[in-house]
């Protein structure tokens, strides 16, 4: 299927500008981490998650102020919102853990809470689901998710220096990072609680827009061998464009689908969703702004080491180079 009849688009010439986009992003995101940080679900926080279903409408407000006046541990950071479709009309119900982290008091939380609810007078209401996670088990999922996310790294580094060279897997892993602080900043902006679903979406993210950007060196290794009297920027270039259908209906096929999760998925995929939108979309974006960018610029944008030689080379079998002169025969001696 064809997309682009020969597109010679000038992807580098806009690298600066792109560039600059994403440093604003980075860092207006970094500053609303640091702000108001980024929400951690209960597999990270430690703590009890609670579905109730009431019979009547109530708001988040009101089922706030009944946890704050209530609860035992004042329910003033408890998290509360709706969940699933309103008609539905269930709360998300998320306090952190307190006290010990083992034997029956984790259970003894959710019965909390539902006391809290019932003195307050909100109706009727039925548990729908209620998950309980120590501190302890959260803080070992962070560090495994730390360490997935730097062996991640370091293996895509590892095997693009080895596959192609050195400054293509340099390009690959600071287009990587580049998505991770994208994704990052966007869950900050949106204030998306960091879940195992959320880890299991950057890593998904991480590993497509590796693919992406392995399809376009790929490209490049060998146009460096065919288009050995142009510069590399001519080269990445034209390596883009020639791979741009490819990318724009892998992008747009596997967007489709993140969107179809994000709108009919239900509340449980939202950050699932939503991270693999942002991933994909900045992905795809990395791969033609920034890791080729990154390869010019460690590389130079001068001719190829290909093309260095290729004068000389040609010089040789050039079909105008003088022949060399035979010798003349000797004439023979008069007798």
């Amino acid at each position: 299927m064809q997309i682009f009849n020969k597109p010679h688009y000038d992807f580098l010439r806009w690298r600066w500008y792109a560039i600059g986009v994403s440093w604003v992003i980075i860092l207006a995101g970094l500053a609303v981490i640091f702000t108001r940080g980024i929400p951690r679900g209960v597999e990270f926080a430690g703590g009890t998650v609670v579905i109730e279903q009431f019979d009547q409408v109530v708001s988040e407000d009101q089922v706030r102020t009944a946890l704050e006046g209530n609860y035992p541990g004042g329910g003033g950071n408890a998290v509360v919102q709706a969940y699933g479709d309103p008609s539905a009309r269930m709360m998300m119900i998320r306090v952190p853990q307190v006290g010990a982290e083992a034997g029956a008091s984790l259970g003894d939380t959710a019965q909390q809470v539902e006391d809290a609810l019932s003195k307050a007078n909100l109706g009727a209401f039925r548990r729908q689901g209620a998950e309980i996670v120590s501190a302890t088990v959260g803080r070992d999922l962070t560090t495994k998710g730390l360490s997935a996310t730097i062996l991640s790294l370091a293996g895509i580094l590892a095997y693009l220096a080895f596959r192609f060279q050195f400054s293509f897997g340099v390009g690959a892993v600071v287009a990587t990072i580049h998505d991770l602080l994208i994704t990052l900043a966007f869950l900050a902006f949106f204030q998306y609680d960091m879940t195992l679903n959320v880890i299991a979406a950057i890593l998904t993210m991480t590993g497509y827009s590796t693919n992406d950007t392995i399809v376009i060196f790929d490209r490049v290794r060998e146009n460096l061998r065919s288009m050995r009297r142009d510069s590399l920027n001519e080269i990445i270039n034209a390596s883009v464009n020639q791979t741009l259908g490819r990318t724009i209906i892998t992008a747009g096929t596997a967007l489709l689908s993140a969107l179809a999760l994000f709108f009919f998925g239900g509340e449980v995929l939202h950050g699932f969703a939503f991270t693999l939108v942002v991933g994909i979309i900045t992905g795809t974006y990395s791969t033609v702004f920034i890791a080729a960018a990154i390869v010019s610029f460690w590389r130079g944008a001068g001719p190829t080491r290909a093309a260095a030689h290729a004068p000389a080379a040609a010089a040789q079998t050039s079909p105008q180079q003088p022949t060399r002169k035979a010798k003349p025969q000797r004439k023979a001696r008069a007798s």
